[in-house]
């Protein structure tokens, strides 16, 4: 049975993630415990490293491993690169996982590119996977209490462009490949159907993205000052 959007196993996963969410934010305090904090690093690094491991075992177990199972997605990078980041606490990594790993895992999750639907490996994987990335990117900030800057912004877009490099080549070395959706849009619908034609939506996702990095950069200064602006009337 192939995977329908919005469908109610669609609106599952959805039901997944708002809970991890929210208990994230819910739990924040209670996570800057050094022994707790620590525990929930290690244990969601653990889970986004056994959900690549678990992927490529299963192209293996299957006899479907090629040159398109490498991780070069942005997605599949933002997996390994999410897990280093909670595995090691490098604060360098923040404006990566904040910014890439969320932008690119919400829009997995609100338009999934997903042939199998539940209950098929590959459909508890997809959820799993992009669920944890948001879920790191969540945990930095309200647990680590990171806080972006336009610097930020600008860093991030640098390493996107960065982490496309081995994606360009291997799509243009095998012919066969379209990480990151360079070669050509999804077969699958999303936003990339309200473009331009190849290559001239790639052009358009170079102003998106900055555009959505500097909402979330937005949204997040906001948000702040909103806190801090209620706790001082509390204290008042």
């Amino acid at each position: 049975m192939a995977f329908e959007m919005f469908s109610i196993a669609h609106f599952a996963g959805l039901a997944a993630a708002v809970i991890l969410f929210a208990g994230i934010i819910v739990f924040r305090k209670q996570m800057r415990d050094p022994g707790v904090n620590r525990t929930v690093r290690y244990g969601l690094a653990s889970l986004l490293i056994v959900c690549e491991a678990s992927l490529q075992l299963s192209y293996l177990l299957e006899h479907q491993w090629d040159v398109g199972s490498l991780p070069f997605q942005l997605c599949s990078l933002m997996v390994l690169v999410s897990a280093v980041l909670l595995l090691t606490n490098r604060k360098k990594l923040n404006d990566i996982v904040f910014f890439l790993g969320s932008m690119g895992a919400l829009q997995a999750l609100l338009t999934p590119n997903l042939d199998e639907a539940f209950p098929h490996f590959r459909y508890f994987h997809f959820f799993i996977a992009h669920i944890a990335i948001v879920g790191a990117a969540l945990f930095i900030l309200a647990v680590e209490r990171y806080r972006p800057t336009f610097r930020s912004v600008m860093r991030a877009i640098i390493w996107l462009h960065v982490l496309a490099i081995p994606a360009a080549i291997t799509n243009t070395i095998s012919g066969t490949t379209n990480f990151m959706f360079l070669a050509q849009k999804p077969g699958t619908a999303s936003l990339l159907d309200l473009l331009a034609p190849w290559p001239w939506y790639l052009l358009q996702l170079e102003a998106i993205v900055f555009a959505l990095c500097m909402l979330l950069y937005a949204v997040i200064w906001l948000l702040d000052r909103w806190l801090k602006r209620e706790g001082q009337t509390a204290r008042s």
